[in-house]
């Protein structure tokens, strides 16, 4: 009988330990919010090079959207340059709906919800994903997958 006891204590607490394991610590959270909100800020000031600081600055970054896929940050900021210009033109970009999942001690994958408002008061709105990844002591969107709502 008392084995039965510990047997069962011992998986209740496995189960414990594995639905802790896939929960993402407060701290990553909070950290991973203001390293977005610090890359939505400089998308509203309209400064796109401080936007990209924080892609990782890399020929293996990956942006994937409209059905197809960029390599590289220099290619990924320049199509940002081809459907963003001028900057003051860019719009007020928000996200919502975050959610973070950690992947491992030092990689994310977040979803979420974007939304630009242009000047005319036109908006685009869709969702994301993003693996986020440590890097040289900063974090870095590595991939970003971004789809464009359907009206």
């Amino acid at each position: 009988m008392k084995l039965s006891v510990i047997g069962l204590l011992f998986l209740a607490i496995c189960e414990n330990c594995v639905a802790q394991e896939n929960k993402t610590p407060a701290k990553l959270q909070q950290d991973i919010e203001q390293f977005l909100k610090t890359q939505q800020q400089a998308w509203n000031q309209g400064d796109l090079e401080k936007f990209m600081e924080s892609y990782w600055k890399s020929p293996d970054l990956t942006f994937s959207s409209g059905g197809k896929t960029t390599y590289g940050w220099q290619n990924t900021l320049n199509n940002y340059r081809r459907s963003y210009a001028p900057p003051k033109e860019m719009g007020q970009l928000g996200f919502s709906n975050l959610e973070v999942r950690t992947i491992e001690s030092n990689s994310v994958f977040v979803l979420g919800n974007w939304k630009l408002t242009m000047k005319d008061t036109t908006t685009r709105e869709g969702n994301f994903s993003l693996i986020i990844k440590r890097l040289n002591n900063s974090w870095k969107i590595i991939h970003d997958h971004t789809s464009l709502k359907s009206r």
